[in-house]
């Protein structure tokens, strides 16, 4: 049956719990911070803040992604194919089982949600995160969006195990959306059960945690939880299929909109909502792109290569292979999102491959880069239909200097990791030789860096490498690395102003390794409950 959008909105409403959908949280108090003292202020509209004495209804809404568009006007949740809406209404489906509260991040409750940390031990909260209630006024949706996948357009994707339940805007004024991931089927699951497992999840949570901590942009985690509820999963996709536990991730990102988002789209010829999607983008999301500038296409295609660019590089600096570059799963606010097969480099090389099912090795850790321009030429194939003939030839020249904004990135960050100050031409001859040693010896990715920041430049000068700077010793195994020390001394002695103890002091402070940049952030964002 059809239904009018906002009538379908309305019915699934009223549905709700006849449907045997999750129940409304009516009542939220404990969901925001108690009073500082008798004199605290209330809550601007919208807004929770530090100090609010309680709270009826979280301000947690989907309004303001549902209103700007038009929803899926088929009500009932069955896989299929959806045309000329950007969401679909549809509920978490609850687990049967007992569930549990694995682990949270105090870090995102109190300082993005605005939640005191005594929140999780509420029935109320677990049963929020775990699908099994919703905030009144939120209604949860789930996404459409197409991609490639592995280089061949794989159509309608979508929100296969994901609801949107609603837009929290915080005390600093930051936008978020909120995400539960593993929450049940959605009109996109095609083939899929809607869930997600344990293990796959603790990855998720753990590193998104982690790289927001390396300081990478990332989406946050802000709790998992565990239940009895039986999952198969075939884990090393070889027919072995086994039972697990499913879990549910509660994630957060400024926007969930991908490359993907505006792709299918465009391949359904669905312009005119294109268009309606990529102004609301630029005006939520981007604001240095003037509304009434002709060519703020142009400009948010600019500022997305760019930080692509940046974001890949970042990426590399630390080791982090995505494992699956889709556009599906690429962002447009580009942010690290949707963490499936992943992996952190240990040895250095350049076809590491955290996916298994990667046959073909496209996803390698030395090839992100230029999946990161195969994707980006895909959101400017979607875009054209929406630009002229001057902007379309400035969009491919823009696209033509991602390679060189990488390059710019990726020298300046691995600068930062030996220590090195201003510039010099044969700096990157200098990065590009130690990485061959590297891979030619399988030194340590983080550890050789880690190290190098540790040792004294008198112990380099003398290539006396003490027994527990091991990553060292095994890259003081290749014939070249004396001459290569040669090179990297003299280098150093070219920074103005520098010592040694500046060096080491400075390199230590961008490899403490996985959590990131100062002594104040080398602390575990992570707290069990």
């Amino acid at each position: 049956m059809r239904w009018p959008p906002w009538l379908a909105v309305w019915l699934a409403w009223a549905w709700r719990a006849g449907a045997g959908l999750p129940a409304t949280l009516c009542s939220s108090r404990g969901l925001c911070r108690a009073p500082l003292g008798p004199n605290a202020s209330h809550p601007e509209p919208g807004r929770c803040q530090r100090g609010a004495a309680d709270l009826c209804a979280w301000p947690l809404s989907s309004e303001g992604l549902r209103d700007p568009f038009p929803i899926d006007v088929i009500q009932e949740n069955y896989v299929r194919n959806v045309r000329n809406c950007i969401f679909s209404v549809v509920y978490p489906t609850p687990f049967k089982s007992r569930v549990r509260l694995v682990a949270v991040s105090e870090e995102v409750l109190e300082n993005i949600l605005d939640l005191d940390v005594s929140v999780k031990g509420t029935s109320d909260f677990l049963q929020f995160v775990s699908g099994g209630k919703v905030i009144f006024g939120s209604i949860p949706l789930a996404h459409r969006y197409g991609g490639h996948q592995f280089g061949s357009w794989a159509g309608q994707l979508g929100d296969g195990r994901a609801h949107l339940i609603g837009i929290y805007t915080n005390r600093h004024g930051e936008r978020w959306e909120l995400q539960l991931k593993g929450s049940g089927k959605t009109p996109y699951s095609r083939n899929g059960d809607g869930r997600a497992v344990l293990r796959s999840s603790v990855r998720e949570f753990l590193c998104s945690e982690a790289m927001h901590y390396l300081g990478i942009p990332t989406s946050r985690a802000a709790s998992l939880v565990v239940s009895d509820d039986d999952v198969w999963r075939d884990q090393f996709y070889n027919g072995n299929i086994k039972k697990e536990r499913g879990a549910i991730v509660l994630r957060l990102a400024k926007s969930w909109f991908r490359i993907g988002s505006l792709e299918i789209l465009a391949h359904s010829g669905e312009l005119d909502l294109e268009r309606r999607l990529l102004e609301f983008i630029i005006q939520e999301h981007f604001p240095s792109i003037a509304m009434n500038d002709s060519n703020r296409y142009l400009e948010f295609f600019s500022t997305v290569v760019s930080e692509t660019a940046n974001l890949i590089a970042l990426w590399m600096s630390v080791g982090f292979a995505h494992g699956v570059c889709n556009t599906d799963n690429f962002s447009l606010l580009s942010i690290t999102i949707d963490y499936g097969p992943f992996g952190f480099m240990d040895s250095y090389d350049p076809n590491f491959v955290p996916n298994t099912s990667d046959d073909e090795r496209r996803y390698k850790i030395g090839n992100q880069a230029n999946v990161g321009l195969f994707n980006l030429s895909k959101l400017l194939q979607a875009l054209k239909p929406l630009l002229d003939p001057r902007q379309k030839q400035l969009a491919s020249q823009i696209l033509g200097g991602y390679g060189e904004r990488y390059y710019i990135r990726f020298t300046e960050l691995f600068k930062t990791k030996l220590g090195l100050l201003g510039e010099n031409e044969d700096d990157n001859y200098l990065i590009a030789f130690l990485l061959k040693l590297m891979e030619d010896t399988k030194a340590d990715f983080t550890m050789t860096f880690r190290q190098l920041s540790e040792i004294t430049e008198d112990q380099l000068k003398e290539l006396h490498i003490p027994e527990e700077f091991w990553a060292l010793q095994d890259l003081g195994k290749h014939k070249l690395f004396s001459e290569w020390v040669t090179m990297y001394r003299l280098r150093l002695n070219r920074n103005k102003g520098d010592s040694d103890t500046k060096r080491r002091t400075r390199m230590t402070t961008c490899e403490c390794v996985y959590l990131h940049c100062s002594e104040e952030h080398c602390s575990s964002p992570v707290m069990n409950p």
